[in-house]
């Protein structure tokens, strides 16, 4: 039986989806440990949500969320063969967020997150998307990403994030609050 563990880490370096090793400080390693929490707290959103609607979105862009980190993961040169988000991504989470909003009234000031357990983790789960987000723009800043479309889409994940917590709230009967 193999062992759950390698031990190559213990030096303080990440293996890539390439032939290189990086500290594991490396912007690079920080962002794909930011998409991960981004995809754990998504589960935690759909487990939690009662909406019936949101276990297939969420479904869906956790998925997409490991097809961005592969590539995030990708050294410069095997960047390409992991390429799979593009343009359409974005528009389907316009859409998704377009319909919803239709749905549920907007507010028009700030809001104090946590009226349903599954609005309060969706929520926490568009902060930690924002940071993935962060971290995606300054990589792609220093030159080590080229798809524009990964932040892109997280900038669109968490406008729809946002959208699923109002979503969430209105199906389980409560007023999601103003911040003032």
């Amino acid at each position: 039986m193999s062992k759950f563990y390698t031990r190559k880490g213990d030096d303080g370096t990440t293996g890539t989806l390439g032939k290189t090793r990086l500290p594991k400080y490396h912007p690079r390693i920080e962002a794909i440990g930011t998409l991960d929490e981004t995809t754990a707290t998504l589960g935690l959103a759909r487990a939690l949500a009662k909406s019936p609607e949101i276990d297939a979105i969420l479904t869906k862009i956790q998925r997409d969320i490991y097809s961005l980190m592969a590539e995030v993961a990708a050294t410069p040169e095997n960047a390409a063969k992991f390429r799979s988000i593009d343009p359409s991504h974005v528009e389907w989470l316009e859409k998704e967020t377009d319909s919803l909003s239709q749905k549920v009234e907007m507010p028009t000031e700030f809001i104090l997150p946590g009226e349903t357990k599954g609005g309060g983790a969706l929520s926490v789960a568009r902060t930690v998307v924002r940071r993935a987000e962060r971290r995606v723009a300054e990589l792609l800043a220093e030159g080590e990403l080229e798809n524009k479309e990964l932040l892109r889409y997280l900038n669109r994940l968490s406008s729809l994030c946002f959208m699923l917590e109002l979503v969430e709230n209105q199906f389980e009967g409560k007023a999601t609050q103003k911040a003032k």
